[in-house]
C-alpha cells in the first residue's frame, strides 16, 4: 500500500497508478472484457465522477468498497490523499449547463432514445428551456423516470420502436399536428468485427436502428415541416462517421451513411426553410456498451483509443444538439459539428 490513501475523489490515472488500487480496477476491467487501455479517455476524471457517469453500472456503494480495499479497509478522512489530484479536478472540471430560459417556448421537438444517455440530457434541456418533448424510446420504466425528473414538464412519452412503420406513425401521431424540431438520437453500436468477421445479424440490426430508423422517422416529420414552412432536424453520427478507427464495420459505415443523409437533406430542403444538421460525439458517458467480439480489432482499435481525448458527459452532447435544433442555430444546415472534445483534430 502507498504512503498516501487514495479516495473516490482521486483520479482514475492515480488508481492507476496505485498498487493495490491499480489492481482493483484492473481485475474490473478483466472481468468486462476490457485493459486499462479502455480507460485512457477518463484517466484525468475523479473515481466518484466515473461512478456518476456509469448510467448506475458503478454505485456508489461499489465506490466506497472500492476505496475501502485499496486502503487495507480503512476509510480515509475527508480531504485526506486529494492533494495530489488539485491540477487533474480543474483540468476535468464537470460541465455546467447554462439554460436559455425560453428558448424553445412555443416549439414541439421529437426527440428519439430520450430515456437514457444523449436523448435523455436532451430532452431535459427542452422542456427546461420551454419546449415541448415527444420522448421516445423502447423502454416505459425509462421515459416514466424521465417524466419524474421533471414533474409539470410537457413531455409526451411514447415507447416505440423506429425501425418500425407502425411505431414511427404513432410517433408523428403523439405530436399532433405541430413538429418544430427532430432529434434522432437513438442508436446502437456494434461488436467492434472488422469486415472479414462481421455477422449478417450485427450488420442488419446496426443499419436498422441507425440508418433505417433516421430515414424512417425524418421522411415522417418532413412533410408536416413543409407544410409549416420551418423545422430543424439534427442527426447523431458519430466519430465513427468521420475515420475508420473508431469502432467495428458496421457501426462505422452506418454512421457514415447518416452523414450522408444529413448533406442530402439540407441540400434539398435548403430553400424549405427546414434545417439538417448532424453532430459528431467523441467519447461519451451514456449506457451504450461497446464490446469486442473480435482479437482482430481489438489489437488494432484499443491502441488507438488509448489516444482519445477524455470521455464527455451526455449533458455536453444535449448543448450542441440543442444549439443546432433552436434558432440560434440559424444558417446552419448541412453541417457535422464534431462535439469530441478535439478527437477530429488529432
Amino acid at each position: 500500500m502507498s504512503e498516501k490513501p487514495i479516495t473516490a475523489k482521486s483520479s482514475i490515472g492515480q488508481w492507476l497508478k496505485h498498487p493495490e488500487g491499480g489492481r482493483i480496477l484492473r481485475e474490473m476491467l478483466a472481468q468486462a472484457g476490457q485493459t486499462e487501455k479502455a480507460l485512457a479517455p477518463a484517466k484525468l476524471f475523479s473515481l466518484e465522477r466515473v461512478a456518476g457517469m456509469s448510467n448506475g453500472m458503478l454505485t456508489a456503494e461499489m465506490v466506497a468498497d472500492m476505496v475501502a480495499r485499496a486502503n487495507g479497509g480503512a476509510v480515509p478522512a475527508a480531504g485526506e490523499g486529494d492533494e495530489d489530484d488539485a491540477a487533474a479536478a480543474a483540468i476535468a472540471a464537470p460541465f455546467e449547463e447554462r439554460i436559455t430560459p425560453g428558448r424553445f417556448a412555443g416549439r414541439t421537438v421529437i426527440v428519439t432514445g430520450a430515456g437514457s444517455g444523449i436523448g435523455r440530457a436532451t430532452a431535459s434541456r427542452i422542456v427546461r428551456e420551454g419546449g415541448r418533448v415527444i420522448g421516445v424510446d423502447v423502454s416505459a420504466e425509462r421515459l416514466e423516470a424521465l417524466a419524474a425528473e421533471h414533474p409539470g414538464a410537457d413531455i409526451v412519452a411514447v415507447v416505440g420502436d423506429i425501425t418500425a412503420q407502425d411505431d414511427v406513425d404513432a410517433i408523428v401521431r403523439a405530436a399532433g399536428g405541430r413538429i418544430d424540431g427532430l432529434a434522432n438520437i437513438a442508436g446502437i453500436t456494434d461488436d467492434m468485427t472488422p469486415l472479414h468477421e462481421v455477422g449478417d445479424a450485427v450488420w442488419q440490426r446496426v443499419f436498422a436502428v441507425n440508418v433505417e430508423g433516421t430515414m424512417r422517422l425524418s421522411r415522417a416529420v418532413l412533410p408536416i415541416m413543409l407544410a409549416a414552412g420551418s423545422g430543424s432536424i439534427v442527426n447523431t453520427s458519430s466519430e465513427a462517421g468521420l475515420r475508420g478507427s473508431a469502432a467495428g464495420v458496421a457501426y462505422t459505415a452506418s454512421k457514415h451513411a447518416v452523414i450522408g443523409i444529413t448533406k442530402s437533406s439540407a441540400f434539398m430542403y435548403a430553400g424549405s426553410g427546414i434545417r439538417v444538421n448532424a453532430v459528431a460525439p467523441g467519447g461519451v458517458a451514456t449506457n451504450i456498451g461497446a464490446t469486442f467480439a473480435s482479437e482482430f480489432a481489438a489489437e488494432r482499435l484499443q491502441g488507438a483509443m488509448a489516444n482519445i481525448p477524455s470521455v464527455a458527459e451526455a449533458a455536453q452532447l444535449a448543448a450542441s444538439i440543442t444549439f443546432l435544433l433552436s434558432d440560434d442555430g440559424t444558417n446552419v444546415t448541412g453541417a457535422v459539428l464534431a462535439s469530441d472534445g478535439g478527437w477530429s483534430a488529432v
